[in-house]
């Protein structure tokens, strides 16, 4: 088991320290927060026990995860790297790429390993399809929730659209060569619905819009490949795949066949994979701790929070253009 360490006892910061005290990978050493009122309650209601120095904890660990406001991530994850301890980071990974470039750098000297919580990769919806995505050429996502004051600090990029930025780059194997984007501020300092058109190298096209203001939650992503179509319901937990196959010399009367003004006839299939229900935030803890015990690669690197970071700025400059 390892010994974990976390950082913030927020709303998110509390889910972490709950499931971490019932994972049999980690053993809870403790936690800090700057609130040390918020952090007594806690303690003095979960048993958990808290930490009013930093540093105390982070010599106490093998882990540390850091659940704290994004301002303060480069912060103390640099401290947790230089300390020699493997790090679990909630995205976005920090405030600047400069800042996840050189958390990068130190881990790499430091020898410990790094992933950033972009929960929706263990999504059960999610998982179920992504072997079936194969060069995708259009993408479309949207990500819409309802007014919460809680991450209004941040633009919605940063809040939300930055789940499906990491989802896309995930599944397209190509470079960004343009992003094309606008942002309306309606409610908060910072845009609080966002559009986005971000194209690849390889002609790719993802088209992403993100709103904290809608009346309903919404998270669906639907990926337009030769020959399939692939959607994905992040909130309901639900998937369904498309096929199309060149169509049999005498299909059953029942079947579904397209034909084009070539004459070429296409069969549709359906296809809905089985969906096996998991808690996503603890899949991401505990893949971590077996990434850290197995010495293999963790499922979301540092590197490509860093890079969901980098498209995620990219599309707000965009707004400014």
């Amino acid at each position: 088991m390892l010994k974990v360490g976390v950082l913030g006892a927020g709303h998110l910061g509390k889910i972490h320290l709950r499931l971490l005290n019932e994972s049999d990978k980690y053993e809870l050493v403790g936690f800090f927060d700057l609130n040390s009122e918020n952090a007594e309650k806690i303690s003095k209601e979960f048993g958990y026990r808290f930490f009013s120095d930093l540093d105390e904890l982070i010599k106490a660990v093998d882990v540390v995860d850091v659940v704290t406001p994004t301002l303060s991530h480069f912060e103390v994850a640099k401290k947790a790297i230089s300390a020699g301890k493997h790090l679990f980071i909630e995205k976005p990974i920090t405030n600047t790429y400069e800042e996840a470039r050189e958390l990068i750098k130190l881990a790499k000297e430091k020898g410990v390993k790094g992933q950033v919580g972009h929960v929706e990769r263990f999504n059960p919806a999610f998982r179920a399809v992504v072997s079936r995505i194969e060069n995708p050429m259009f993408i479309e996502a949207h990500r819409l929730a309802e007014f919460n004051p809680r991450g209004t600090d941040v633009p919605v990029v940063l809040d939300l659209m930055i789940h499906d930025i990491d989802a896309v780059l995930s599944v397209v194997k190509s470079k960004v060569k343009s992003i094309n984007a606008s942002g309306v501020s309606v409610i908060s300092d910072t845009p609080d619905i966002a559009n986005a058109r971000i194209e690849f190298e390889n002609g790719c096209v993802a088209n992403l819009t993100a709103s904290r203001i809608s009346m309903k939650n919404m998270r669906k992503s639907r990926f337009f490949q030769r020959d399939a179509y692939i959607s994905v319901d992040f909130l309901e937990k639900k998937c369904e795949v498309v096929k199309m196959k060149d169509a049999p010399q005498n299909p059953d009367e029942y079947a579904m066949v397209l034909q084009n003004a070539e004459g070429i006839k296409k069969q549709i299939y359906f296809d809905n994979p089985e969906v096996s229900p998991n808690n996503a935030i603890l899949d991401e803890l505990e893949t971590f701790a077996d990434a850290i015990n197995n010495n293999s690669t963790p499922i979301v690197t540092l590197e490509q929070g860093a890079e969901a970071l980098r498209v995620a700025k990219g599309v707000i400059e965009s707004f400014s253009k």
